[in-house]
């Protein structure tokens, strides 16, 4: 179980807040993990080039969710991702992923919905070196699905189909993301016979109660 912290408006997490964390990856040889969605919209991409310049500047080596999953503890670095579906918003910042050779993971729900340019456009963003992982299938809350609906429904309908759907136009799911990051240790066992990693997420404010495990 992963957890990242995220850097969209709502957080209000400060250029300052962002710098402490990077500061404590590079000092104490760690990976730190962070998240957001639509670049210009949820999150300013000035707050992006902030984060991946910090990172370039501290040595962070960026990794995606799959080599987290795949390979030895990488050290300084940095694990960035994006949720939903926000393709093309995605798109408008290639750009400034490759001027800071940043490598992001992009956790992907409703994939059904995106339309052929979309699609064309992730796999270009893939084709660059970005890992692209499962999010559900309808991005719904997974422990009020399984109340009501059982743990095995939730799996059969939400999660393992969101990872076929990814396999059927080429990519290679080993990593699944929790919607609003909310699980169950009952979950986890489950999804954890389908995927290497399982990611959470871990609030930073005050006043919400944190789904990342203790």
């Amino acid at each position: 179980m992963h957890c990242a912290i995220d850097i969209d408006r709502q957080t209000h997490n400060t250029f300052a807040d962002i710098d402490q964390g990077l500061d404590r990856a590079r000092d104490d040889r760690v990976a730190i993990e962070l998240y957001a969605h639509s670049p210009g919209r949820s999150v300013p991409v000035a707050t992006l080039e902030h984060v991946f310049a910090g990172a370039a500047e501290r040595g962070l080596r960026f990794v995606t969710y799959r080599e987290l999953a795949t390979e030895a503890v990488p050290g300084a670095a940095i694990a960035f991702s994006f949720d939903d579906a926000w393709v093309e918003q995605w798109w408008e910042i290639r750009e400034v992923l490759q001027r800071y050779a940043a490598r992001v993971t992009f956790f992907v729900s409703r994939y059904a919905t995106l339309d052929d340019e979309e699609r064309a456009q992730l796999q270009v963003l893939a084709a660059d070196g970005h890992d692209v992982e499962a999010h559900s299938v309808n991005h719904l809350r997974a422990p009020a699905y399984v109340e009501t609906n059982g743990v095995a429904a939730y799996l059969t309908n939400e999660v393992l189909p969101s990872a076929e759907i990814l396999r059927r136009d080429g990519y290679d799911p080993i990593v699944y993301a929790y919607p609003f990051g909310q699980r169950t240790s009952e979950i986890d066992d489950a999804a954890l016979e389908h995927f290497a990693i399982l990611r959470s997420v871990s609030f930073a404010w005050s006043g919400v109660q944190s789904p990342c495990p203790d």
